[in-house]
């Protein structure tokens, strides 16, 4: 075992893991893990690669509506724009992506990825200028998580021109308002990106009082980077980002009743609720390329977020059907709701670093990354008097850290190797990745300060990770693949038992590139020896136990996922883009126990939050100055825990996006966007015993200069 201790500066090193060593700029700058849509041919394994020209068809702003179409992947919806997604692949479950690997440009970028997995920060959207996903053997150099995949976004890249840009303003519905620019470029070696994105709205919810129910959200990023030394070799780059977040966002969801009557009411008991983020990350990296095609890569990095999501915990009385009542019928004594102030700090930082070395056939890749994160917990309750005139008073101010007051610290060291070896039409991929985690959590057990006597745990332990896959190209059209791997999750601090999450995830298909079409089939299989579960409020767990993390034994996943995508050319320089995808899966509890969780589950039991079905077609029109895109997606029902009554509760729908652009001039366009064309009502979820609908019928117009 091992004690790391990294200065401020000492931030967390990722490699480049460009996907071709090119003499540009952007070598350095653009840290992709696939490159491009064509290069996923040629993983070894599941992937899928979204485009600046994807993303720009319906300029979505939310994730899960960017990654609806992607096979294999589930989307939790909770606020509607996207704040804070959750998201799973492969039937790992969805809270707040605690069971995938998110990085933003080859970075870490969840808070604290090893002792806080279900910590919630998500990166803006709308300035991503690509999303990656790998599935399957090829997730083995990245990690901690490895058994559903890996998601990468890749921020804007400095432009290589003199001198370029974009302004790109939109005004929608509920108040919905977007202003992003961009501008860069690069000259003489040098070059540098400044963006700004800011978007709001005033929210769709109603509370009894017309207060807003919506978010506001800033983002800033400036890049410098520069090339120098012999044929340009050498090439470093800066990266400098923040983003602040105000979002009246609540937990406190609808009955069935009051649902079906008023669907986007909120209850007066969380008029108070609101949440405040900061997030600053600092990114430094250097890349050398060897004349023999090596390519040598490192990254500092440091990324610190904080938080602070006052939101209502508890009404009296408890039961919600009784405070709707309530609620129907104030009376005048009123009645109690306590408001937690969840005030938590978190950081990441650590040191990573990619050497790779082509060898004959062989392509040898050996990295490593040291890595320190912490989560700090200081939080208390006020407890307010909800009148019968539905106005709140304060009649009980917390003490803080009275509520919560911990702190939990993960020191970890990464390394693999991994070796693509080309015989002819057959290429072979193997990997080994080894993972030596140790943590500790520090409990000042409620105290009002952290002078006083606090309770320690300290865990640890290493495992090591294979990997093997396989491409075969049958013909000019048609490459087969198949993969197996060792996935694995580190245990948090607390999880009391330290169990860690191991499974053998196994993976076959093909891909056929034909008649202008790309198409894959590949069928999945992951079996579990011990499953993890974080307990959230987002997924309804019991406020006391919140940060805890259970042990769920085996469990199998399996399933199929299919993805289709043609232009065809129509007459007088028409064309019609056509894409559909499909994700089939079967997902069961392989024991029967007590989850902590969902409530008692039994051998057989299918997993919560994970649809057995999942469709996508997406349809264009696109001429010499206009295009119209629509995409319909759906999703079948799906348990929002295992209780009877919750069985399929999540509401299987059908949901129309549309999307219009006309062309003014030559870098000018308007355009026109309608989120839920057909104003579908649906359960989105059922966290925190209420219901949280999606998304209404929601339009918007913007204008996008480029230059």
């Amino acid at each position: 075992m091992h004690k790391l201790s990294l200065s401020l500066l000492s931030v967390a090193v990722v490699s480049t893991f460009s996907a071709a060593a090119e003499t540009t700029l952007n070598t350095i700058e653009r840290v992709s893990i696939i490159g491009s849509a064509q290069a996923v041919n040629d993983i070894p394994g599941s992937a899928s690669y979204i485009s600046q020209q994807e993303l720009d068809v319906f300029s979505y702003t939310d994730i899960s509506r960017v990654l609806g179409s992607t096979p294999g992947v589930y989307v939790q919806e909770e606020d509607g724009y996207g704040l804070r997604p959750n998201i799973g692949m492969r039937g790992t479950g969805t809270g707040r992506n605690d069971k995938i690997t998110v990085m933003e440009d080859g970075v870490l970028i969840a808070p604290a990825p090893y002792v806080a997995p279900a910590a919630y920060y998500f990166p803006t959207t709308g300035r991503l200028e690509a999303v990656e996903i790998i599935k399957g053997s090829s997730s083995v150099k990245y990690g901690p998580r490895t058994t559903g995949g890996v998601l990468n976004l890749v921020s804007r890249s400095i432009p290589q021109a003199d001198l370029a840009g974009r302004i790109d303003a939109a005004l929608g519905e509920d108040g919905f308002r977007k202003l992003h620019g961009f501008v860069g470029g690069e000259r003489e070696n040098l070059g540098a990106v400044i963006e700004g994105y800011h978007y709001g709205a005033d929210g769709f919810k109603d509370l009894p009082n017309g207060a807003d129910t919506g978010f506001e959200k800033t983002d800033l990023l400036a890049k410098f980077a520069g090339r120098f030394g012999a044929n340009n070799a050498h090439k470093l780059q800066l990266k400098l980002s923040y983003a602040d977040e105000t979002s009246d966002e609540t937990y406190a969801g609808l009955t069935d009743a009051d649902y079906r009557t008023s669907p986007y009411r909120r209850y007066a008991a969380s008029q108070k609720d609101v949440m405040d983020t900061e997030h600053k990350g600092y990114q430094l990296s250097y890349q050398y390329d060897l004349a023999n095609g090596a390519k040598f890569s490192t990254t500092v990095y440091l990324n610190e977020f904080s938080r602070n999501w006052y939101k209502a915990n508890q009404v009296s009385p408890a039961n919600l059907a009784a405070y709707s009542a309530f609620e129907a019928n104030p009376t005048a004594e009123g009645i109690n709701v306590s408001v937690r102030a969840n005030n938590r700090d978190y950081e990441s930082k650590g040191i990573q670093a990619e050497y790779t070395l082509p060898i004959a056939a062989h392509q040898l890749t050996f990295g490593g990354r040291f890595h320190q994160d912490e989560e700090s917990r200081f939080q208390w309750d006020d407890v307010y008097r909800l009148q019968q005139d539905l106005s709140m008073t304060l009649t009980s101010a917390g003490v803080p850290g009275t509520q919560d007051n911990r702190e939990a610290s993960a020191d970890a060291i990464a390394l693999f190797v991994h070796d693509e070896w080309t015989m002819g039409n057959l290429v072979l991929s193997g990997g080994l990745r080894y993972e030596d985690i140790d943590t500790k959590n520090e409990n000042w057990n409620r105290a009002p300060d952290r002078a006083g006597v606090s309770t320690v745990s300290k865990a640890g332990g290493s495992i090591v990770l294979p990997s093997l896959g396989a491409t075969y190209r049958l013909t000019d059209a048609v490459v087969l693949l198949a993969g197996v791997q060792k996935g694995f999750a580190p245990a948090a601090p607390a999880n009391a038992e330290q169990k860690e999450e191991e499974s053998i995830n196994v993976e076959v298909g093909a891909r056929f590139n034909f008649a202008q079409s790309r198409n894959e089939v590949i069928l999945f299989q992951s079996g579990y020896d011990n499953m993890h579960g974080n307990c959230a409020a987002s997924i309804g767990c019991n406020p006391d136990n919140i940060g805890d993390q259970y042990n769920f034994g085996e469990v199998k996943v399996s399933g199929i996922e299919l993805s289709s995508q043609r232009d065809f050319a129509l007459q007088n320089g028409f064309k019609l883009p056509v894409k559909v995808s499909y994700t089939y899966t079967d997902s069961e509890f392989r024991s029967d126990f007590n989850s902590g969780i969902w409530g008692e589950v039994s051998r057989g039991d299918k997993m919560p939050y994970v649809p057995q079905n999942q469709f996508s077609l997406q349809l264009g029109l696109e001429g010499e100055l206009f295009a119209l895109h629509s995409r319909i997606s759906y999703v079948s029902a799906a348990h929002a825990s295992l209780a009877a009554q919750d069985l399929n509760a999540i509401d299987g729908r059908t949901v129309v996006d549309l999307s219009a652009k006309y062309q003014l001039a030559e870098k000018q366009q308007l355009y026109f966007n309608v989120d839920n064309l057909l104003d579908k009502t649906y359960v989105a979820n059922r966290g925190n015993g209420g219901i949280q609908p999606g998304k209404p019928r929601t339009l918007s117009v913007g204008y996008r200069l480029d230059f």
